[in-house]
């Protein structure tokens, strides 16, 4: 997090250092190149007691174009760093860049000092200087890290890391790969920043045509279908806002790799082979599956869960997801990423041989906000039939959410994609009665809920959710009758019970607001540098976070230093997560034992959304 993300000091240096690239380049031998140029899906690992680890910008050669990227050793992705639980790391990271840099360890619980954000734990890293991260190994299992300066990140500045266990796991594979999934522009984070901040829908091209606009005449009616459309513009909106940066400008890649390029991993039919999928993208969502496969889910953010067989799982923002899966057949399999918006994909294979190739699956029509997503109650409203045949357009009723928190779970097979629309599940924070207002606000003693109705509109907000609701019990938008099996958040289960089950002693309520025509976003209604004071915890404490998405965009939300455990309806067994999706129109909590002293950064990990304003402090005092 930086106060001057868009910099043009910082911006003339970029294009200074791409004309001398290009102009090397120009007296340099073909055979000679890799000396200067990115080598993407190697998947270099580096292990022991020190790890030394250089920042440079080198030129990036994707699909025919070259562009500048911000590289770890080298690399796109920088190479795979291997634990062991444990241990004491020490990992002295040297600053070749022209600007100051620095590495966050995601996931990691480890001293605020060594946490690696600018501005809040520590300097960060001057340019030609050597900084040196040591910590003690407290964890096990598939993370990442980082850049968290400026725009580096979508650069090219993120690595996995992977921390093997004291103890044996409690599944077995025969072969395991790391899937690094991320997006690529040759437009500079500034120009991504410059063009958004212009005009929020910059980068869609899938907005509704006149042909569309005939399809729900005939499907709807003339009179619902002019209603729903002047709904939509009389609240500046549109329900095809599914991706801040699309497919137009983004190279999707998998381990470094355009799609045209195709990742391989090899296999032998019978083996149990691990996947350790990581979303290290700066602004995508991502729907994978692997066709032919059913990928068995065993781990989530690096922590072991009670296993679940799916067909296909929605990834977030800097989320992990482990799975295993066994191919039988002496055959490719193709490892499908889909962009959530639908605009594009990154690809990789499965295969006995790197010669062959599998089909890659048709593109899904890109789905459709509906009035639930922004938290409107249709009570009473005669939409007409609002459902597309791709399940992109619903409008089903919905209540108050000081009702919806008392509904009895729902009874369908929680293996199963669901379809849209209100889906009460077992375990999402509920009041019992009496301890909610009337707008369904809590009145726990000691909870501090934040004053935010109707009438709370401000410059840094451009609606608020008339009713949230529990959506922990759905696939989310374009997952809605696939017909597949599709991992949701209450299939999460915690392998064994989490230590401490204490009830949680105080609730903060924290609204996720934006202004998508501005591109300003935020907590509740303020950037973070109209944020005066971070949010306390009391060492020790066991707190409940409230998020209220009052946004029709999907947020992941990252703690650092603590994990949260997700209020899921797991009972004991709730699952820790690092990152937490949170849907339009969600109340969606999470709970958290405040046992690391010090500041932390508390943001939305879309880089641009963190960079616009939707970032805190959080500070636990002794």
């Amino acid at each position: 997090m930086t106060a001057n993300f868009i910099s043009r000091r910082l911006l003339l240096k970029r294009i200074v250092a791409l004309v001398m690239l290009a102009a090397v380049e120009q007296f340099i031998p073909a055979y000679a190149a890799t000396n200067i140029t990115v080598n993407p899906g190697a998947q270099t690992s580096l292990s022991g007691e020190i790890i030394d680890l250089t920042i440079s910008e080198q030129s990036f050669h994707l699909d025919g174009e070259t562009g500048t990227a911000v590289t770890i050793n080298g690399t796109i992705p920088g190479p795979v760093i291997r634990l062991k639980e444990g241990q004491q790391a020490t990992l002295r990271v040297t600053n070749g860049l022209n600007e100051d840099t620095s590495i966050h360890w995601h996931g990691l619980l480890l001293p605020p000092a060594v946490d690696g954000v600018p501005g809040v734990s520590f300097a960060g890293i001057k340019p030609g200087e050597t900084f040196t991260y040591r910590f003690p190994v407290k964890q096990s299992g598939t993370y990442w890290f980082h850049s968290h300066s400026g725009g580096q990140e979508l650069l090219g500045m993120y690595a996995p890391m992977i921390i093997d266990p004291i103890e044996p796991e409690p599944f077995r594979y025969e072969r395991e790969y790391v899937v690094m999934l991320s997006d690529w522009s040759f437009e500079s984070p500034e120009t991504l920043f410059s063009n958004l901040k212009k005009q929020g829908g910059y980068y869609n091209f899938q907005k509704r045509a006149a042909g569309e606009f005939l399809t729900d005449v005939r499907r709807m009616g003339l009179w619902t279908a002019i209603k729903n459309y002047l709904m939509w513009d009389q609240m500046r909106m549109d329900p095809t806002d599914f991706a801040d940066v699309t497919g137009y400008t983004f190279t999707y890649l998998m381990n470094g790799l355009s799609p045209a390029s195709n990742w391989t991993g090899l296999f032998r039919p019978g083996e149990r082979v691990r996947l350790r999928f990581i979303n290290a993208a700066s602004m995508t969502f991502y729907d994978v599956r692997i066709p032919g496969l059913t990928m068995t889910v065993v781990q989530v953010d690096g922590q072991n869960v009670q296993p679940v067989a799916v067909d296909e799982f929605r990834m977030g923002v800097a989320e992990t997801y482990d799975v295993i899966v066994e191919p039988a057949e002496d055959r490719a399999y193709t490892i499908f990423a889909e962009t959530t918006d639908r605009s594009g994909y990154a690809r990789g294979t499965l295969a006995p041989r790197t010669s062959m190739v599998a089909s890659i699956p048709e593109r899904r029509p890109r789905p459709l906000r509906t009035m639930e997503d922004m938290g409107m109650s249709m009570k009473g409203m005669d939409m007409g039939d609002m459902k597309a045949p791709h399940g992109g357009m619903t409008m089903p009723k919905t209540e108050p959410a000081s009702d919806i928190q008392t509904m009895k779970p729902s009874d369908d097979n929680p293996h199963r994609a669901h379809s849209p629309g209100v889906q009460p599940m077992p375990g999402l924070h509920t009041m019992p009665a009496g301890d909610a207002d009337d707008q369904g606000r809590s009145k726990i003693p000691g909870a501090e809920p934040v004053k935010h109705g109707p009438d709370d509109h401000g410059p840094g907000n451009q609606t608020v959710a008339e009713y949230s609701m529990n959506r922990l019990g759905e696939p989310g938008r374009g997952l809605e009758d696939s017909g597949r099996r599709v991992l949701l958040y209450t299939d999460l289960k915690s392998l064994v019970p989490y230590p401490d089950q204490r009830e949680p002693e105080r609730e903060i309520e924290l609204h996720l607001t934006g202004h998508m025509e501005r591109y300003m976003w935020s907590f509740d209604g303020k950037k973070y540098s109209e944020a005066k004071e971070p949010i306390p915890f009391r060492y020790g404490e066991r707190v409940r976070l409230t998020f209220v998405n009052d946004t029709m965009m999907e947020h992941p939300m990252h703690l650092h230093g603590m994990w949260m455990h997700l209020e899921n309806g797991a009972g004991a067994y709730l699952p820790r997560k690092h990152t937490v999706i949170v849907k339009p129109a969600e109340r969606l909590s999470v709970v958290v034992t405040a046992d690391a002293p010090g500041p932390w950064a508390f943001h939305c990990h879309l880089l641009l959304h963190m960079e616009a304003g939707m970032f805190r402090i959080v500070e636990v005092s002794e």
